[in-house]
């Protein structure tokens, strides 16, 4: 495990407790995020129109005016809620409001990377969009499921997933969001076996609206050219700490953290060890910059009960204003 380095110097004012910022992905998309700062704050407006100019989508009119099945392919999906996310990260960034340590969910990662100074708003909306285009042209060849079981613990979910796992069958966890949260991914047949043999224990399970099984091998096709296109994006030493979603863990060797990042296509999300990580280092402050709640409250089931903690949505202009006047 690698040691966490803290940069005092750039801590917000919160009492001078640790501050993570924590990024969502996909998702906590809605119709509409982000349109109150995009209207309140010039700057955004000018970023919304060179992410468009970026990628080749008409940002504004997608995110604002679109319809939810266009919003939700994943193609669009990526780089929009990665643009939503960066643009509060722009505001409290020009207040001068940053975080000690970082880490994002899955798409979430790559604003967390931004954060860090590790990647460009250029590379970090090119990498994003080529990710998307990536994962949807694998989920067209091969139909995948997803769906969360709630209930029984890790060990317990992929002792099910090795029992039907094989001869062909595609089924592995995506998502180890809590103690007693696991999302299973790969192959329908198979995901919906694992999924019946956890009910039989007394779990929920809940079929998830989603484009393809991402984080699995039915989309292992993408990897390789996803590897050779992180080449073409420069990777810095992180300014920040980022917790990875593949190791739970730092790393501050660029080279390791493309590596990582080409990884993360298919690995497991270890978004409960990367939470139990930072109150390790004694994070008390917990920042969701970013459309919606989900990370605020898997937060929640994670903590143990005697952790104390303080935890603030970023999420419309109201809110940011809010934590402004807490920070600052």
């Amino acid at each position: 495990m690698n040691t966490i380095e803290f940069d005092n110097s750039i801590r917000t004012k919160a009492n001078l407790k640790k501050t993570a910022f924590l990024f969502p992905g996909q998702g906590s998309q809605a119709i509409g995020m982000g349109q109150d700062i995009y209207q309140a704050y010039k700057p955004i407006r000018e970023f919304f129109e060179m992410a468009s100019d970026i990628i080749k989508i008409n940002l504004p009119k997608l995110i604002f005016q679109g319809e939810m099945e266009d919003l939700i392919m994943t193609v669009n999906l990526q780089p929009a809620i990665t643009v939503v996310n960066l643009s509060f990260l722009a505001v409290l960034s020009d207040e001068s409001i940053n975080p000690d340590i970082t880490a994002g969910h899955s798409l979430g990662e790559y604003s967390a990377l931004r954060a860090s100074g590790a990647l460009t708003v250029e590379d970090t909306l090119r990498l994003v969009f080529k990710r998307g285009d990536l994962m949807h042209r694998e989920s067209l060849k091969q139909k995948g499921a997803m769906h969360a079981i709630i209930g029984l613990p890790f060990e317990d979910v992929q002792e099910l997933v090795n029992r039907v796992a094989g001869d062909g069958k595609v089924v592995s966890v995506a998502n180890h969001n809590t103690a007693l949260q696991i999302v299973i991914t790969g192959s329908p047949d198979p995901v919906e076996k694992v999924s019946s043999l956890a009910a039989d224990r007394g779990a929920r399970t809940i079929p998830l609206k989603v484009s393809g099984a991402w984080h699995s091998e039915l989309i292992r096709g993408a990897e390789e050219e996803f590897k050779t296109f992180l080449e073409t994006a420069t990777f810095s030493k992180p300014k920040i700490p980022v917790v990875h979603n593949v190791t739970a863990d730092v790393s501050t060797d660029p080279d390791e953290i493309r590596t990582i990042m080409a990884q993360q296509l298919c690995s497991p999300v270890r978004w409960y060890d990367s939470m139990i990580r930072m109150t390790e280092n004694e994070v008390e402050n917990f920042v969701e910059i970013g459309p919606g709640r989900v990370l605020t409250g898997l937060l929640r089931k994670i903590l143990p009960g005697d952790y104390s903690y303080n935890a603030f949505n970023v999420n419309n202009l109201k809110n940011l204003e809010k934590f402004m006047r807490n920070v600052t």
